[in-house]
C-alpha cells in the first residue's frame, strides 16, 4: 500500500501551522511591549524632572502659617516731627509733619519773610519745626547724655512740658546767612531770635513791624 504524500504533506503542514501561528503571534506581543516600554522609560524621567521646576515656580498665593489670608502691614509708626538728612526742608514743604503742624500764625511769617529774603538771595532751611513729646524727650536725653547733666543739656534742650517746639510756635531756621537775616529783619515779621546760645531758633514774640524783646540766655531761662 502507497502512502498518499499529498495527503501525509497537508496533514504536516496543518499540525504546524497552529504553531507558527502562536510564534508570530507571540513575536509581535514582545515587540509591542518592548516599544511601550521604552516610550515609558523615556518619558518618565522628563515628566519627574519638569514636576519640580513646575512646583518651583508656581507663586504661592499666601505665605506659610497666614491661615489663607493675605499677611498683615505692620502699621506705619507716627510721624514724630523728625526730618530727613538727605534733603532741605523749605518754609514750604507742607507735606512734612514738622512744618505742617506749626502754629499757622508763625508757618504764615516764616514763608512771608522766606519770599522776601529769597529776593536778597537767602533760601530758608527748616532745621527743626514741630516735634512730638516723645521726639523731644529723646532729644533731651541725647542732651543729657552729651553735656553731662540734666542742669546743662536744659541750656540747650527744652523739656517735653516747657518746649515751644512741642506746641509748634518755634521753629529753627538755617543756615547762618538766613539766621542773620531774620535775626536782622525778622520782627518785621514778628520773629524774634529767642535764645543768645541759639541763632536758628525764632518764634513770634512781637506783633508785626514791632520790636522784639531782648533774647535770653539760653532755654533754661
Amino acid at each position: 500500500m502507497h502512502d498518499n504524500h499529498v495527503a501525509n504533506r497537508s496533514a504536516a503542514a496543518a499540525r504546524r501551522f497552529p504553531g507558527w501561528m502562536m510564534a508570530g503571534i507571540g513575536a509581535s506581543l514582545v515587540l509591542m511591549l518592548s516599544a511601550i516600554w521604552v516610550v515609558t522609560t523615556r518619558s518618565e524621567p522628563a515628566a519627574r524632572a519638569t514636576a519640580p521646576a513646575a512646583r518651583a515656580t508656581a507663586p504661592a498665593e499666601h505665605p506659610p502659617g497666614s491661615g489663607g489670608a493675605p499677611a498683615e502691614v505692620p502699621a506705619a509708626a507716627a510721624d514724630d516731627g523728625a526730618l530727613p538728612d538727605d534733603r532741605e526742608i523749605t518754609p514750604f514743604d507742607t507735606r512734612h509733619t514738622a512744618v505742617a503742624r506749626l502754629d499757622k500764625r508763625l508757618l504764615k511769617a516764616v514763608q512771608e519773610a522766606a519770599r522776601d529774603a529769597r529776593d536778597d538771595g537767602i533760601e530758608f532751611v527748616v532745621t527743626s519745626g514741630w516735634r512730638s513729646k516723645e521726639h523731644q524727650q529723646r532729644l533731651l536725653e541725647e542732651g543729657i547724655e552729651k553735656y553731662g547733666s540734666l542742669e546743662k543739656a536744659r541750656e540747650f534742650v527744652n523739656t517735653p512740658e516747657k518746649s515751644t517746639h512741642v506746641s509748634g510756635k518755634a521753629v529753627d531756621i538755617g543756615p547762618t546767612d538766613a539766621d542773620d537775616w531774620l535775626i536782622r529783619n525778622g520782627s518785621a515779621y514778628g520773629l524774634c531770635q529767642v535764645y543768645a546760645n541759639e541763632m536758628w531758633h525764632f518764634e513770634l514774640l512781637t506783633s508785626p513791624g514791632g520790636t522784639c524783646p531782648g533774647p535770653l540766655n539760653n532755654a533754661a531761662g
